[in-house]
């Protein structure tokens, strides 16, 4: 019998040392969230202060944690970032031209990352298996096809990932180097619902029928529909994000997965981000499964699940239904990510439904303005185009936009916008011949 452990030791050495062993000129893969290995990076930042590295790039997405050369212009043209979903982390960096940004749709990505050459993968993982596997914890999305691809794969082993049983996993004979570095994983802020996220959550978990199958975005709003939905019975979920919101749903049983078409009786996702409780949840599950975002997000197979429920959120919306979901403006927020799939993929769903809902106003600098703008934002960027648009929510009711004419689709906006803005948004309609 193989002993896996003496390979481990052969190949377990520190970050430093790891770091050593990346050369000028190469291009590293790191996935998203609770993936990324802080320790190599940090590691490789330092070779690259003492003089060491340079055109070192590093592609990423959705930052969890504060790397340098997202921060640090002494790393420019040493350690390079190409992020391809911004986050707090690096979006100045994208702002000011020191990060590449790469747009697409999430279940795209793996497509589109196959054609760049990555020389390295640097992956955090969970504890190694009697068989000498190791778990990718709480991350499939664009994953697979890295680990296939690169020629060296680096991982740093976490003891508080936690093992995926029915996730992706990578053997240790597959690794370059091994690094240990037992950390507590990064956790969202957790979010407090107030009452106009409450109201629409009660909206959108009206029409939201026993025995759908769910997605549900990141924040207060879809936090809150997921509160409300814990009197429905016998819901699956079949989602990008695997969110606080559909812990509690399993664990109170609203949630069992029971009904649907696909997956019956398993959570699909492909990766998940949150709190402490979601990865305990995950560990050692048998019935949490983590797949490539290239199945997960496909619209094909999302609309195989009946009465398919996606719930997102935006920053805008226009008078024609077009979604700003990425931007302020020309400044950059986010990303495309998969709205559109879950958009698309629940409206061919068999009595499928979307919904992309928000607070009617926003406060900026103590000037409160409508989200529902006559037209988007000049440079804002339209995440979700009029013809995909299905259900669009504020906590004034919800406005059934997809199939409809223009000028019943403008008056169903309107009736959805803070009272204070509905008439000017009625002005600016009759203006351009829309109503």
């Amino acid at each position: 019998m193989t002993d896996f452990r003496e390979i481990y030791n052969s190949k377990l050495t520190s970050a430093a040392q790891a770091a050593k062993r990346v050369q000028c000129g190469w291009t590293i893969f790191m996935d998203a969230g609770c993936a990324q290995a802080p320790a190599l990076v940090k590691a490789v930042e330092d070779r690259a202060y003492a003089g060491e590295l340079e055109n070192v790039t590093i592609h990423n997405m959705l930052d969890v944690y504060p790397f340098g050369f997202h921060s640090d212009s002494a790393l420019d043209g040493k350690v390079n970032g190409v992020s391809w979903f911004a986050s707090g982390y690096s979006r100045k960096a994208i702002a000011e031209a020191r990060c590449g940004y790469v747009p697409a749709y999430y279940r795209d990505m793996p497509s589109h990352m196959s054609k760049f050459r990555y020389d390295a993968v640097f992956v955090e993982v969970s504890p190694m298996d009697k068989h000498g596997y190791f778990s990718l914890g709480t991350v499939a999305s664009n994953s697979e096809g890295r680990l296939r691809q690169a020629e060296h794969i680096f991982v740093v082993v976490n003891d508080r990932q936690p093992r995926a049983v029915c996730g992706l996993q990578v053997h240790v004979c597959q690794v370059t180097a091994i690094v240990e570095d037992s950390h507590e994983l990064p956790v969202l802020p957790e979010t407090k619902l107030d009452d106009i996220s409450v109201t629409i959550g009660n909206y959108i978990a009206e029409q939201i029928p026993d025995g759908a199958c769910i997605q549900l975005g990141i924040g207060a709003i879809p936090d809150a529909t997921g509160m409300a939905l814990k009197t429905k019975h016998d819901l699956g979920i079949h989602t990008e994000m695997f969110t606080d919101s559909m812990v509690e749903l399993l664990e109170c049983g609203a949630a069992n997965n029971s009904k649907k078409q696909i997956h019956t009786g398993k959570s699909v996702t492909t990766f998940a981000y949150g709190s402490k409780r979601i990865y305990d949840y995950i560990d050692d599950n048998p019935s949490f499964v983590l797949l490539p975002v290239s199945y997960v997000n496909d619209p094909y197979v999302i609309a195989q699940n009946d009465n398919m429920i996606s719930v997102n959120a935006a920053v805008e919306v226009d008078l024609w239904g077009q979604v700003c979901a990425e931007s302020i403006g020309t400044r950059l927020i986010s990303g495309t990510g998969g709205q559109v799939d879950y958009v698309r993929g629940a409206c061919q769903s068999r009595g499928g439904k979307s919904f992309i809902a928000f607070s009617s106003t926003v406060n900026v600098k103590g000037k409160i303005s409508s989200k529902i703008q006559p037209i988007l934002t000049p440079g804002a960027i339209c995440t979700t185009g009029k013809n995909d648009v299905d259900c669009i929510v504020t906590e004034y009711g919800i406005a059934k936009l997809r199939g409809r004419p223009l000028s019943e689709r403008v008056k169903a906006l309107i009736s959805i916008a803070h009272p204070d803005f509905r008439d000017e948004l009625t002005f600016e309609a009759k203006k351009r011949g829309m109503i």
